[in-house]
């Protein structure tokens, strides 16, 4: 078996002595050695250095605030990585030949954009590297372009499977499969629905990208910038049931009205209710079945 190789980063500071460059260069490098949940401690460290070292090993990030709750966060991230039993899962995705992959991301538990770590896996097929399994379920969204062709005709899109590397170098289907089907049809209502699921998700990635970027608007003092994106942020937390969300919102803006998304930026905001909706920003919740 491959052995689960996993680091734990703890910080309570920033990178002030390498250039952005050379931590993006040591994470290119440790890209797929290991996965590894950073926590930051307190609120003296960049969230977008610590959610970004995460990211691109495969692991988890949040903010420990109070040091007191440090012990306890370090022992629930142990438990989680003894957990694991599976390392180095893949996400193969196979396409026929005229398709395009538009994008590939993870979508829960968090939001993670997977297309551009795409590594070639034979004739039409690529791996999208996942990390660590336990026992845990995870949805993703996969995105294909077909080629023209006349209603009533249907065809295979894309074939979606897991796969685990092997000691020999080969791999292992973990058996579970997806088959994406393309339809052509004359039907309006058939052909202009978003699937629900699709539409949740659709929905859940805009509410990261909304927080994101209204807390940046936020700090580079554009109010207005900054109070249209984090109402259109709890206008989709609170129509998707993402309540975790709009409870750490609401410590940034007065709502007037959620339904709408009518908010207004709260005058004095702790730097830790700050910090804590952007590290927790790309938690989604699951669609309702």
């Amino acid at each position: 078996e491959v052995a689960i190789r996993h680091g734990i980063l703890l910080t309570d500071g920033r990178n002030e002595h390498e250039s952005p460059e050379d931590l993006k260069a040591s994470l290119d490098a440790c890209a797929g050695r290991f996965t590894c949940d950073a926590r930051g401690v307190g609120t003296d460290w960049e969230v977008k250095e610590v959610t970004g070292i995460a990211s691109a090993l495969l692991g988890t990030a949040d903010i420990v605030a109070d040091p007191a709750g440090l012990a306890a966060d370090f022992t629930q991230m142990m438990e989680t990585a003894m957990g694991k039993e599976v390392a180095d899962v893949a996400l193969r995705v196979w396409t026929p030949v005229g398709t395009a992959i538009k994008f590939v991301k993870q979508v829960a538990p968090t939001v993670e954009e997977l297309t551009g770590r795409r590594t070639e896996a034979g004739p039409r097929a690529g791996d999208y590297p996942t990390g660590s399994w336990g026992d845990e379920s995870r949805d993703y969204h996969v995105c294909v372009e077909v080629p023209a062709a006349n209603v009533g005709q249907e065809m295979l899109a894309a074939r979606v499977s897991l796969v685990v590397p092997q000691p020999d170098g080969s791999t292992q289907n973990l058996g579970a499969q997806g088959l994406v089907r393309a339809v052509w049809t004359d039907d309006m209502v058939a052909s202009t629905s978003i699937n629900p699921q699709v539409a949740h998700y659709t929905g859940q990635a805009e509410l990261a990208q909304a927080i994101q970027q209204g807390l940046d608007l936020r700090k580079a003092g554009d109010i207005d910038g900054a109070t249209a994106k984090l109402g259109r942020a709890v206008q989709l937390a609170n129509n998707s049931g993402n309540a975790d969300t709009a409870k750490l919102l609401s410590k940034v803006v007065d709502v007037v009205d959620a339904t709408t998304g009518t908010v207004r930026l709260k005058a004095k905001v702790e730097e830790a209710d700050e910090m804590t909706l952007e590290t927790r920003s790309t938690k989604t919740v699951r669609v309702k079945k």
